[in-house]
């Protein structure tokens, strides 16, 4: 778990929004345990930034939202996930989570044993939330629907189901000689320190910093805090902020500046991303790659 500049535990995401409320994971729908159902799903609608606390479920769970974002630390893992992208979470996974306020909240749950193979994904991953799958577990939402319908309509969810091209997860570092830069970018994202005034204050070398970087994920110190400012506007963005703020919350200097490097990384600018109010999928590669290349 990172630490905020209080001390305070939490989440290992960014630093909390006032007003945010901490909940404890909602139970598993009683009816997914007795019911001979694969798939159990539902609708919450927070009205204020809403934190839930680390915790695991025993069934498979799949979350996605509308009008907002939802960011989730797995491990070392952070994942954001913005409109048109879902979140499955493998059944026993200990997780935390974070929604802005008003987001519209979806969650199914998958029954393991009910679950065909080929979804025992061994650790998180985006899924695609096309029209035709999101339909299909608000259909599945139903309490009145008969054995036959509810045995048709999840057998198309596993039809249509399948990973989202843009595997988004920014890898924590877990070094304990660098994570301290982590945690400060985590609860300040707009933190400016070069990597030689990084180096300076923990009396390690610049090149000790790079390295254990790139070994820990794959990324330079540089590449590393660009795609953590991004995980940061994908939700400023979806809060109604335009570019301007966003950028100089961010710390950059100019929006020019910001859009450039949301280009880099999401291959489209941040109107474009956000210009369709229905979630359309947008097919772009994967961003850790697109940086790793760039």
């Amino acid at each position: 778990m990172a630490r905020s500049s209080r001390g305070e535990a939490r989440p290992g995401m960014w630093r909390r929004e006032a007003g945010t409320v901490v909940r404890r994971a909602a139970p598993v729908p009683e009816r997914a345990a007795a019911a001979p159902f694969a798939i159990i799903a539902g609708l919450h609608v927070p009205r204020v930034p809403t934190e839930w606390a680390p915790h695991s479920h025993p069934l498979h769970e799949l979350v996605w939202v509308r009008g907002g974002t939802l960011t989730s630390r797995v491990e070392d893992r952070v994942f954001t996930v913005s409109e048109g992208h879902g979140l499955w979470m493998p059944a026993g996974t200990v997780h935390g989570g974070r929604s802005t306020a008003g987001a519209e909240f979806y969650d199914a749950f998958f029954a393991p044993d009910r679950t065909p193979a080929a979804f025992a994904f061994e650790e998180p991953k985006a899924i695609a939330m096309t029209p035709l799958l999101e339909s299909l577990l608000t259909h599945l939402s139903r309490t009145d629907l008969d054995a036959d319908a509810r045995a048709r309509a999840e057998s198309v969810v596993f039809d249509v189901l399948q990973p989202s091209p843009r595997q988004f997860a920014l890898q924590l570092p877990g070094d304990a000689r660098i994570d301290a830069i982590a945690e400060a970018l985590l609860d300040d994202p707009a933190d400016g320190r070069s990597l030689e005034e990084w180096a300076r204050q923990l009396g390690i070398s610049d090149r000790t910093i790079t390295r254990a970087f790139r070994h820990a994920t794959g990324l330079s110190f540089a590449q590393w805090r660009q795609v953590l400012r991004v995980h940061r506007a994908l939700t400023l963005l979806s809060e109604g902020f335009d570019v301007m703020t966003v950028s100089e919350t961010l710390g950059y200097a100019q929006p020019s500046s910001f859009i450039a490097a949301f280009r880099r990384i999401m291959g489209t600018t941040p109107g474009a991303f956000f210009d369709t109010a229905d979630g359309t999928l947008r097919d772009v590669r994967n961003p850790v790659s697109r940086v790793q290349n760039s």
